[in-house]
């Protein structure tokens, strides 16, 4: 008898921890079926459209929520029998209703957890939607002391620079819900810094063959746009034609959209910088709580994050490996 379709396994957080990059590692895997979209979003719904955020892009974004139980179990229906099958939404980690609500429908389903350092990740993902035009504000310390307003505003979860990385109360609300055991912890670090290592680990946990993804697709790192004349007079042209962009259907927003982005740019492929360890410091004092009581929950050491220096991003991380890979020294 076919199976029922629905999916077997979660990759459920974070933003901006290299989810993209895992999940299309695992399409790779002749073993693994992935939905399309890779963030259908359903758990973070409760039968229901979602509701209705009002940052800048959040309503445009909304289009492509699945939302209906009828849209979402069928795109797991081409699944081969053998393979497992899964979705990858970054929010179901930080969503305590989707904790619930993935519990009560999916008992058996194993849940894939990516965390990074929360500055880091909080930085990567004010970087992003800076890049993209939507975030209004030009320096990143005063956008992550923004979050309480924007929440209150009504601003849709990403934009919750800070709240996204305390993976340790959510991890904590989680385990009410889901037995630890289905439930897999990875590092950031790792995805990047061991790709082949972590991939088998996973296919471990999920009980396919190991070996058969050799590397890990580079994340969806956007171009950096270095504050100046072209945003701070073009960024809110970007943010109105966001607005109206909930009127478009989604297919046409995306080819619109790139175009917008280039008036932002110089084209001169601005360099991403990196946090001043002073910065570092300060935003860290607020998750050292939280950073430990992930390692209580996990058992793993996450102590590193406590220090000031920057880990980089994915790119630059990325490139490092690979050239310890041949051989090449990575200092220069």
């Amino acid at each position: 008898m076919p199976r029922a379709p629905r999916p077997d396994f979660l990759v459920i957080g974070a933003p901006k921890a290299g989810t993209t990059a895992l999940h299309a590692a695992l399409a790779q895997h002749p073993d693994v079926f992935v939905s399309d979209p890779k963030e259908p979003k359903y758990w973070l719904c409760d039968g229901a459209p979602p509701p209705a955020w009002c940052g800048p892009g959040d309503k445009h974004s909304q289009q492509e929520w699945i939302w209906r139980a009828d849209r979402y179990y069928p795109l797991f229906a081409p699944a081969a029998e053998h393979q497992v099958r899964g979705e990858s939404t970054p929010f179901y980690l930080w969503s305590r209703g989707a904790h619930r609500r993935i519990a009560e429908d999916l008992p058996d389903v194993r849940l894939v957890a990516v965390v990074r350092d929360p500055v880091d990740r909080a930085y990567s993902n004010w970087m992003h939607l800076w890049s993209d035009g939507l975030e209004p504000v030009s320096d990143f310390v005063a956008a992550f002391d923004r979050e309480a307003e924007r929440v209150r505003a009504g601003w849709a979860p990403f934009w919750r620079y800070r709240g996204l990385g305390r993976y340790g109360e959510q991890l904590a609300h989680l385990h009410q819900h889901v037995d630890a055991d289905r439930i897999l912890v990875l590092r950031y670090r790792d995805l990047v810094d061991e790709p082949r290592a972590t991939v088998d680990r996973v296919s471990r946990f999920l009980g396919i063959r190991e070996g058969m993804v050799d590397a890990i697709p580079r994340d969806n790192s956007r171009s950096f746009v270095a504050p100046g004349w072209r945003p701070r007079l073009l960024g809110p042209v970007v943010r109105a034609g966001a607005r109206l962009g909930q009127f478009a259907p989604p297919e046409v927003w995306r080819t619109v959209h790139p175009l917008s982005l280039g008036l932002l740019s110089d084209h001169r492929g601005a360099h991403r910088p990196r946090l001043d360890a002073d910065t570092r410091q300060h935003l860290l004092e607020g998750y050292a709580e939280d950073i430990g009581l992930l390692s209580e929950l996990t058992g793993q050491d996450f102590g590193d994050w406590l220090s000031p220096e920057s880990r980089g991003s994915f790119q630059e991380r990325a490139t490092v490996t690979s050239l310890l890979d041949r051989g090449v020294s990575a200092r220069t």
